[in-house]
C-alpha cells in the first residue's frame, strides 16, 4: 500500500496547518518530555516520553480524535513517580502514521505489544487507557496480563456497556462541516470542565476547535468499533484492574457500568469521580491524578509483595 507524501492527511496545507497547531498545543506540555518514534506492524508510533528515565513504566492512551495532549492536565503529577510514555494512537489526531488499519482488538494489542517493546521496556508496566484507548487497553491487558503491573481503565467507550444512542447521535454531527456541531458536542460532553468558571469554558473552546480542526485536515479512516466486553472477558482481565467513572459520564450511565463490574467481575477496583463526566481526567485533573498514583501505587507494593513470597 503506498500513500502521498503528506499521508495522512488530506493534502501537504492541511498537514501544515494541523501540525502547526499541534505543536502550538505541545509547547504548553508542563513538563520536559522528548518525543520518540517507534516502527510497528501498524505504522509508525509516536511518543511523548515524560518523567525520570528508569521510574517504573506507565503507558497512556488518549481517547479517539485526540492525541497524547490529552494527558497535559495530568501528567505533571505522574511524572514526578513514573516514566511516563504518551502515546499518539496509530490512527488518531497526532504525530503518528498508520500503514494499515486495525481490523480488531487483536491488531491494536499486538501494536501496544510493538511500542512498548520498540520503548524498551522490558519489565511490567501500568498502563491506563481514557476513552477508546480504555477499550484498547482492556484488549491488551486480555492478551498480554502478564506485561502489566496494573490495569486502568478511565471512562473506556463500550467495554461495560454499549454507548447509547444520544452520544452516538450528536458524535455524528461533528463530522457535518459546521463548527456549531462540534462546539455544542464538546460543551455538553464536558459540560463539568466548562462550569469551572472562564478558564474551564475557555478549554471546552480550544478543545472543540482543535476537534473540528482535525476532522478538516486528517482523512476519513475506518474506526474498528470497540466492543463490550463479555463476563467472561471481565472476569479474564488482569489483577489488578480498576475502572474509573465521572458520575456525570454522557457514554453510558456511570452507576449501571460499576455495578455490572461488580456483579461481574469484583476483582475489578472502582471509582466514581464527582464533578466530571467524560471530561473526569480534566474537570477533576487533581483528584483522578492523585488517585491513580494510589491505585498504581498499592498494586506495585501487592506485586512486590507476591513476589517476595514467591
Amino acid at each position: 500500500m503506498s500513500f502521498p507524501a503528506h499521508h495522512p492527511f488530506r493534502s501537504p496545507e492541511d498537514r501544515a496547518r494541523f501540525l502547526a497547531r499541534y505543536e502550538e498545543r505541545a509547547a504548553r506540555w508542563p513538563v520536559p518530555c522528548e518525543g520518540r518514534h517507534v516502527d510497528t506492524s501498524l505504522g509508525r508510533t509516536f511518543v511523548r516520553v515524560s518523567g525520570r528515565a528508569g521510574a517504573p513504566p506507565l503507558v497512556l492512551l488518549h481517547g479517539i480524535s485526540g492525541s497524547s495532549l490529552q494527558w497535559a492536565q495530568n501528567i505533571a503529577k505522574l511524572a514526578e513517580r513514573f516514566e511516563v510514555f504518551a502515546v499518539d494512537g496509530i490512527h488518531d489526531c497526532g504525530r503518528s502514521v498508520y500503514s494499515r488499519h486495525a481490523k480488531d482488538g487483536y491488531d491494536y494489542a499486538k501494536w501496544l505489544d510493538e511500542v512498548a517493546a520498540g520503548l524498551g521496556i522490558t519489565s511490567e508496566f501500568a498502563l491506563a487507557g481514557l476513552s477508546y484507548g480504555g477499550w484498547i487497553a482492556s484488549q491488551y491487558g486480555l492478551r498480554y496480563p502478564q506485561r502489566l503491573r496494573g490495569l486502568v481503565l478511565v471512562a473506556p467507550a463500550n467495554t461495560v456497556l454499549p454507548i447509547v444512542g444520544a452520544w452516538i447521535g450528536r458524535a455524528i454531527l461533528t463530522v457535518l462541516p459546521v463548527p456549531w456541531f462540534t462546539r455544542n458536542f464538546m460543551q455538553w460532553m464536558l459540560a463539568d470542565t466548562a462550569a469551572k468558571g472562564e478558564e474551564g469554558r475557555k478549554l471546552v473552546e480550544e478543545v472543540a476547535a482543535d476537534g473540528y480542526l482535525a476532522a478538516r485536515c486528517f482523512v476519513r479512516k475506518p474506526i474498528t468499533q470497540p466492543t463490550v466486553l463479555r463476563d467472561e472477558e471481565l472476569v479474564a482481565l488482569p489483577r489488578p484492574t480498576f475502572l474509573v467513572l465521572g458520575e456525570n459520564e454522557t457514554i453510558y450511565s456511570a452507576k449501571d457500568a460499576i455495578a455490572r463490574v461488580k456483579r461481574v467481575a469484583p476483582h475489578i477496583r472502582t471509582e466514581l469521580l464527582p464533578n466530571a463526566g467524560h471530561d473526569l481526567t480534566v474537570a477533576q485533573a487533581d483528584r483522578f491524578s492523585e488517585a491513580l498514583l494510589s491505585w498504581l501505587g498499592d498494586s506495585s507494593t501487592a506485586a512486590t509483595a507476591t513476589e517476595s513470597a514467591g
